[in-house]
């Protein structure tokens, strides 16, 4: 628990962008994202493809890192992964957007979808909104998605966002595929 703050007293606030889609709402993150986060990343299918070690997260404390972690990229570098919500609900779906730490083989825009939140497009519609923030915001000519050989879900997406597999990449000890978004080739409303 956070201890009360005295009046006057002045902390960082991160206030990234807000994107709205059809149905989603991609935002700068909150503490109460991190139990539903945790949530997503115990699930072992989940965390099989987006955990750093690809074990499920199991505690409180590492749920709270892996949030943290994220939400720090926003106040290290201004920007990083959206936390996504459904509009009609405001029930957490879900991470999306960009990602660049040190060691990575590119600037990213990755995801990662709760698991009862799969098979909607969610995945889709918050990851076009996010190439579109980068490609505004950034000179990038392309964007890369790591994504897991295993992980057919995931190349799904990447291919209705138009992607392309470039091949073979690392992410530390680990082999992935490297989807590349291309500026020149970007249609937002690709198939």
């Amino acid at each position: 628990m956070v201890s009360l703050v005295k009046p006057g007293a002045k902390l960082l606030r991160v206030d990234g962008p807000v994107i709205e889609t059809a149905r989603l709402i991609l935002r700068p993150w909150r503490a109460s994202d991190i139990p539903d986060n945790t949530r997503m990343l115990s699930d072992p299918e989940t965390a099989r493809f987006i955990t750093p070690d690809r074990k499920p997260v199991t505690s409180d404390i590492n749920g709270w890192r892996n949030a943290a972690v994220i939400s720090g990229h926003w106040a290290l570098y201004g920007f990083g992964m959206f936390a996504v919500e459904e509009k009609s609900s405001g029930r957490y779906v879900g991470r999306v957007g960009p990602w660049y730490p040190p060691g990575w083989p590119g600037f990213e825009v990755g995801w990662g979808i709760a698991r009862e939140c799969r098979g909607q497009g969610y995945a889709v519609e918050a990851a076009r909104a996010a190439i579109d923030f980068v490609f505004a915001n950034f000179t990038l000519d392309r964007i890369i998605h790591c994504i897991d050989p295993a992980n057919a879900a995931s190349q799904g997406v990447a291919r209705r966002l138009g992607a392309e597999n470039e091949g073979e990449g690392k992410l530390g000890e680990d082999t992935v595929d490297i989807w590349v978004t291309l500026r020149s080739r970007w249609r937002r409303d690709a198939p």
